[in-house]
């Protein structure tokens, strides 16, 4: 078949990568730039250099057997690097958290600034609109269940309704970055106060020395201010990362502020979905629980459903 799948995040292209490598066609469209999504790592110009921040997942682990052995892999070819710090199961992308993501994009047809809006289905075949990229045999939704609903509710609603009950949680997050280390001992803030986590950049395996952190705002915090300027909630974000500080934090060369509206997914046990009548069909973390392990088990799970039933 020629599949389309919106979002080339991990979960959708863990299931390009699997139906690609079984015959099939498989054409990504995603809306950003490049590889990233919440895996994303922001690179910032400063007079310090150029300084990388990973401001959406900080780390993931690699509990089933299946993505353990992937993520061996990925070792291996050093993309990615323990970081005890954050856990005994802790990994990170390297040189930055959408390393792994950059590596998995590379050999797939994947179309970035590509935002699809609708999708029509004509005489069977699928079309996805604005983009002007000919007809479909199957279709596959691989974005946040808020963005994945109003793509699927016009093709198969009870998918719609799923998606709908599985709203994300917010997340306000901050990059700032100095020209000397901060009097913070640990390298992690977890829970403390409006800071939900918040981690000493630099500490990551393969990172720039130079003092980088990010701070990311409790989902409580983040939804009541989630509509307040980026500037007021940096100055609160460093306030709070302030406290944790034997002493006052010099002035940061960098502070950027980041709103992620759809950053932590609920927990659900749906896995993946598929019509194979009319062959549409939703990935992604959404679908098991927030975690980057997840999406990669979704999109497997959902390759290995239609390649059992279309081989």
């Amino acid at each position: 078949m020629r599949i389309a799948i919106i979002g080339a995040g991990i979960a959708g292209l863990t299931c390009a990568e699997t139906l690609q490598t079984a015959g099939h066609g498989v054409t990504l469209f995603d809306k950003g730039r490049s590889a990233g999504g919440r895996m994303a790592t922001r690179r910032v110009d400063t007079p310090c250099g150029t300084i990388a921040f990973d401001h959406g997942a900080q780390y993931f682990t690699a509990r089933d057997p299946a993505f353990a052995a992937t993520v061996m892999g990925w070792e291996a070819e050093q993309i990615v690097a323990s970081w005890a710090t954050a856990g005994d199961d802790a990994w990170v992308g390297k040189p930055g958290m959408n390393a792994v993501l950059r590596a998995m994009a590379a050999p797939l047809d994947v179309r970035w600034n590509s935002l699809v809006d609708a999708l029509r289905r004509i005489d069977g075949l699928w079309f996805v609109d604005p983009v002007a990229a000919g007809a479909f045999d199957a279709v596959i939704v691989a974005t946040p269940s808020e963005q994945a609903a109003p793509l699927l509710v016009a093709h198969d609603p009870a998918m719609a309704a799923m998606a709908q009950a599985c709203p994300s949680a917010p997340c306000w997050t901050a990059m700032v970055a100095f020209e000397e280390r901060l009097a913070i001992a640990q390298d992690i803030v977890r829970d403390s106060g409006i800071i939900g986590w918040a981690a000493r950049n630099s500490a990551k395996p393969g990172r720039d020395a130079t003092e980088a952190w990010v701070i990311q705002a409790t989902a409580t915090w983040s939804r009541s201010h989630l509509e307040d300027d980026q500037a007021s909630v940096v100055a609160a974000l460093l306030r709070a990362l302030a406290a944790e500080a034997a002493r006052p934090l010099p002035e940061p060369v960098v502070r950027i502020g980041h709103r992620w509206r759809f950053a932590r997914a609920r927990t659900t046990n749906h896995g993946s979905l598929w019509n194979e009548a009319s062959r549409i069909g939703a990935v992604g973390d959404w679908l098991i629980a927030p975690r980057i392990e997840s999406a990669w088990l979704s999109g497997r799970m959902l390759a290995d459903r239609i390649l059992a039933a279309r081989p």
